[in-house]
């Protein structure tokens, strides 16, 4: 039963992983068949893309009563996002900092981790109303943030990207698949992650915080580690941060909005991590405003540390 649940695990990720990349490829299509530059396609879509394992596992979760689960995985994914995506791509090259970072970015990634700790920490509730105030949140974060780059000049990829249409056929036929992949995944992955839970005597915590938190996080890695690898080092940054944000606000916004969500199993270790994950990585950015090999080792060092005291706890 075990390695069943562990198979149809792998099977889950696999399928939301692909399926999240063919959603995404029609996206960017539609944009591209619209003339939308290729910014506003990273800030909204490609943000989307690498968010919507999280989104589909954590929505499924609360559908299926395993709140804890799914807060588990928000939790989770944002500290493995700011430990180890940044502490990995920081390993790859050295990354100067951009001051929008320092003075907005990060610090909204540090408040999104500060409401959704008091409302779930305090409370141990997550109500409508309060999934309705972080998609405000959301919306405040997107709107800043085109307001902000609404001048700065369009570089990667756009004339390529205006040069190739895609098919409307094939635009639907990512769009469908990529749907029906990340549904069938999503629900196969909370399902055996549940069971995995259940035979091994650990609880749903553990494993949102784990397995599903670093299984839904290898878009962001995948992306951000291939930015850094290429020099595009504020898409490696700005891809990990944006996330923590769309993965709070929207993320549970929605699944609170959907259904109430009664958290109970997240422990203050948990909440504290998510929050000095945060603090660490702008503590670090600000220094020399650069992230080096050294500071990605202390990130990932810091995510270590952190899933052995959760593991032996």
């Amino acid at each position: 039963m075990i390695l069943m649940n562990c198979l149809l695990l792998i099977v889950g990720i696999t399928l939301v992983l692909w399926g999240a990349d063919r959603f995404t490829d029609g996206a960017c299509a539609i944009a591209r068949r619209w003339n939308v530059s290729e910014m506003v396609i990273g800030l909204t879509i490609v943000a989307l893309g690498t968010s919507l394992p999280e989104f589909m596992v954590s929505f499924f979760s609360v559908l299926k009563g395993s709140a804890d689960m799914s807060v588990g995985n928000i939790v989770g994914s944002n500290i493995f996002n700011t430990l180890v995506i940044v502490g990995a791509s920081a390993m790859m090259m050295k990354m100067p900092v951009e001051r929008s970072l320092l003075i907005f970015d990060i610090p909204i990634s540090l408040l999104a981790a500060l409401c959704l700790f008091s409302v779930a920490y305090f409370d141990g509730n997550i109500k409508r109303l309060d999934g309705a105030v972080l998609m405000l949140f959301f919306v405040f974060f997107l709107y800043y943030t085109f307001w902000r780059s609404r001048n700065k000049s369009i570089t990667i990829g756009e004339e390529e990207g205006k040069g190739e249409q895609v098919s409307i056929l094939k635009i639907l036929v990512l769009l469908v698949v990529g749907c029906v992949c990340l549904v069938y995944g999503g629900q196969l992955m909370v399902d055996n992650a549940a069971g995995l839970a259940r035979e091994w005597g650990v609880s749903e915590r553990v494993i949102g915080l784990t397995i599903l938190a670093a299984g839904t996080s290898l878009p962001e890695l995948a992306t951000s580690v291939m930015a850094a690898r290429k020099g595009s080092d504020g898409l490696a940054l700005g891809n990990a941060i944006g996330s923590n944000v769309f993965n709070i606000a929207f993320v549970i916004g929605v699944c609170s909005i959907v259904k109430p969500m009664a958290v109970s199993d997240i422990s203050v270790a948990d909440w504290f991590t998510l929050i000095f994950s945060n603090i660490l990585l702008w503590t670090l950015a600000f220094s020399r405003r650069s992230l080096n090999s050294y500071k990605g080792f202390i990130l990932l060092t810091a995510y270590i540390a952190y899933l052995v005291y959760i593991l032996i706890m």
